[in-house]
């Protein structure tokens, strides 16, 4: 497994709602803005901001945190040892 594969835990799902709002350029970024950065679909960032999904892929987690102007450990943390991957249902990213 390399780096892009490793899964990420969204910290705060209302966190990713409130950079939405205004980005670190102070900014307001749209679900569809967001996911397109991302590379995913626009479902996947309405699951992420509701708390449906809490967890992506690493370069996906990346891209949101990139496209917000925030660090990564903002609002992510990588699944692993110390941080255990939630349980939930598989969603098509």
């Amino acid at each position: 497994m390399d780096a892009t594969d490793e899964m990420c835990l969204l910290v705060d799902s209302e966190m990713l709602v409130r950079l939405m709002q205004r980005t670190g350029t102070g900014s307001k970024v749209t679900v569809r803005e967001l996911a397109e950065a991302a590379g995913v679909h626009p479902s996947t960032i309405g699951f992420l901001r509701t708390g449906t999904q809490r967890s992506a892929p690493r370069h996906i987690a990346q891209a949101i945190a990139n496209r917000l102007g925030v660090d990564f450990l903002v609002l992510w943390a990588p699944v692993g040892r110390s941080v255990p991957a939630p349980e939930e249902e598989a969603v098509a990213v």
